[in-house]
């Protein structure tokens, strides 16, 4: 079997050092907000490029927490695209404010910032571009439109550790880049966690204590604050692990070459890395007539394959809108993630490219 993700053979290359961080942890006695989380914190900040870093419990949290405070509420308005995971939209919304959707660009799948400006209205507070899959969305006509209107860009770089948009690594270009530590990441933790980094240090202060329940001191709160705090333990976990991004992100460049080489000349797109972006993979996504079909007989294959994302965030139920994005639409379905991670053997790729091959000329 081909696993999409094989966490049992990345604890056999980094085991013993990922439990010697744990054991320091428990040596330690302490479990919450302590020096873990803050060399942590200095690690990340200085391989993203900003001056702070705000470990959070998550992701989801990172965006919710970055909406929030920046002061948008009830009334506002936040351009993003549909085609992401809920959480970008969630942060929007369980503030109070209202996501307006841009369609996306069909070769990345991330924003296409030509749709945005016929989104912008008075109500308009920030946007929000994903840099999904690991491959940045092309930043600078975004920051064109946002200084033009005075909007905040928030970066949902949760799928994007180490991507980078011309040579300035993603989460550093605008004024706050959001991450997920969810343990499929690239740089996973062993459970949640996630991640807010900035330049700006009175949003960073204000962070740190909306984190940890509006606190300035302990018992004494200056505002109401949420429980979101990264563990020591997963600190320890991604410092640890942190070490070794780079080189894993290298891996999965390879991968992805080695895959694009085997897929030529077949009815499968496969991505692409714009110039101004260096692509992580974070997933390796491609897209197929038939998709759903595909899927199948890799399964009867034994390669398990996973589809990011089936229904787009503005047909949901929960979240459903009139809105009409027919990029978004067509690629969602056609898009299928194949396996793809740094102890992914040049083998295993190839046996996914041989059962792709296969299956496109049983279906001449």
């Amino acid at each position: 079997m081909i696993l999409f993700n094989d966490f049992k053979r990345e604890y056999a290359a980094i085991g013993e050092e990922v439990s010697q961080s744990i054991k320091r942890v428990l040596k330690s006695g302490w479990y919450i907000l302590g020096q873990e989380a803050e060399k942590f914190e200095e690690k990340f900040s200085k391989y993203i490029g900003t001056k702070f870093a705000i470990g959070l419990n998550s992701g989801s949290d990172a965006l919710y927490l970055a909406v929030k405070a920046l002061g948008i509420s009830n009334g506002d308005e936040v351009v993003t695209v549909s085609n992401t995971m809920v959480s970008t939209v969630d942060a929007i919304i369980r503030n109070g404010a209202r996501p307006v959707f841009a369609d996306i660009e069909p070769e990345t799948y991330t924003i296409d910032a030509s749709k945005i400006k016929t989104k912008i209205t008075a109500k308009t507070r920030a946007i929000i571009p994903v840099h999904l899959y690991g491959h940045a969305a092309d930043m600078d006509p975004i920051i064109e439109i946002s200084e033009k209107h005075n909007l905040f860009i928030i970066e949902d770089a949760c799928q994007a550790h180490g991507a980078e948009y011309k040579n300035a690594k993603v989460g550093s270009v605008g004024y706050i880049g959001c991450f997920s530590f969810y343990p499929t990441k690239n740089l996973g933790a062993y459970g949640d966690g996630g991640m807010i980094v900035t330049n700006d240090e009175q949003l960073a202060t204000k962070l740190r204590q909306m984190r940890n329940y509006g606190q300035s001191k302990k018992y004494y709160h200056d505002f109401v604050g949420v429980n979101s705090r990264l563990d020591e333990i997963q600190a320890a976990i991604l410092r640890t692990k942190l070490r070794y991004l780079d080189d894993w992100n290298k891996r999965r460049r390879k991968l992805a070459s080695l895959y694009n080489d085997l897929l030529k000349n077949t009815e499968t797109i496969t991505p692409i890395e714009k110039d101004y972006a260096k692509h992580v993979y974070h997933l390796y996504v491609i897209r197929h007539k038939h998709r759903n079909k595909l899927q199948q007989y890799l399964l009867s294959r034994g390669i398990q394959t996973l589809i990011h994302y089936p229904v787009p965030v503005h047909m949901q139920r929960a979240y459903k809108t009139i809105d009409k994005l027919p990029v978004t639409e067509k690629i969602c379905n056609e898009i299928l993630s194949l396996p793809l991670h740094p102890w992914l053997s040049e083998n295993e790729v190839e046996v996914v490219s041989e059962c792709i091959k296969e299956f496109s000329l049983n279906q001449r």
